[in-house]
């Protein structure tokens, strides 16, 4: 079965174009025009991945994405033709998976869909395991921290786990963002400071003075299961 990936795209040029050219790499692909005929299909047809641009009509990228953490939690693309770091931020806050600028390089663009679909699959051996105060279920992708259940984003479930299954190592920028976002976003360590920060602001009692996700200086992030002993 193919693929499928609904993009949402008011743009008269951009969207078809970018529909056809997945449809022509084996994806099924859909198209809409503005976000409330977006979230229909999400519902009816629970596409894969969302591709959506940053200047929809009425509700924009941002919004959208926000709806969909908050009722599917499908993992969202989001399209843009300008870059700025807030703009970058503001989005990866508010949901998305990724961040990509065009003109789209396609072929890289596929590369980094195929590994939200891949991320989105992915099952460990385990159910569900304990990890110091952290409880995580795969199958549900939910996190439990003493007991109370915490909603992430499918990255920041995807980064947190990453590093749970490797604990008390010093894990490196490069080697997170491959396994999170792939080999195409190997070098934006932005990535990784905005997820690690609301991780944190989940996760920690004080964020500020994170116990569990830790920065190593110049090198990446360790987690330590156990908090920093005081």
């Amino acid at each position: 079965m193919k693929a499928g990936v609904l993009v949402v795209d008011h743009n008269s040029d951009d969207g078809p174009r970018l529909t056809q050219q997945l449809a022509a790499r084996g994806f099924e692909a859909r198209l809409a025009t503005d976000a409330i005929a977006a979230t229909a299909i999400i519902h009816a047809n629970r596409p894969g991945v969302v591709v959506a641009a940053l200047d929809l009509p009425h509700v924009d990228g941002l919004e959208l994405c926000r709806r969909i953490r908050d009722t599917a939690g499908t993992p969202v693309i989001v399209v843009s033709d300008d870059w700025d770091e807030d703009t970058e931020v503001a989005v990866l806050e508010s949901g998305a998976d990724d961040f990509i600028v065009r003109p789209l390089r396609i072929d890289s663009f596929v590369a980094r869909l195929r590994v939200a679909f891949r991320r989105r699959g992915s099952v460990p051996d385990k159910a569900a395991v304990g990890v110091g105060p952290f409880n995580i279920d795969f199958n549900a992708r939910r996190i439990h921290v003493n007991g109370q259940a915490v909603r992430l984003t499918p990255k920041e479930f995807d980064l947190f786990t990453f590093m749970a299954r490797h604990p008390n190592r010093v894990l490196p920028h490069k080697t997170l963002l491959d396994a999170v976002w792939g080999g195409a976003s190997s070098e934006q360590s932005e990535y990784l400071r905005v997820f690690v920060g609301q991780l944190r602001k989940k996760l920690e009692a004080d964020p500020a003075n994170p116990q569990y996700l830790v920065t190593e200086p110049w090198v990446g992030y360790r987690f330590n299961p156990g908090g920093l002993t005081q």
